[in-house]
């Protein structure tokens, strides 16, 4: 238990910050797992459209400070490199 009055008030945001940002990436992972589904049943065009879902949410998290410029980039990359093999 904090003893100071503002490490109380740091434990309870980092608590709601912890939340919301585990909420942010399980929505992410959630628009992944539909991607990944509309790769493998061969639907180009929902797994496009999903695509900029996607990427939408993940600059947002990424602008929030949720992942690192660079892993977001990387997570788009590889995603639309499956999606584009797609015919």
């Amino acid at each position: 238990m904090p003893n100071l009055k503002q490490a109380a008030k740091r434990l309870r945001q980092d608590k709601k910050r912890t939340e919301k940002n585990k909420l942010e990436k399980l929505n992410i992972a959630f628009i992944v797992l539909q991607i990944k589904k509309a790769i493998d049943t061969k639907n180009k065009a929902k797994a496009q459209e999903l695509a900029l879902k996607y990427q939408k949410a993940v600059d947002k998290a990424t602008k929030h400070g949720i992942y690192h410029k660079n892993t977001a980039a990387r997570n788009k990359s590889r995603l639309m490199a499956r999606i584009n093999t797609l015919k």
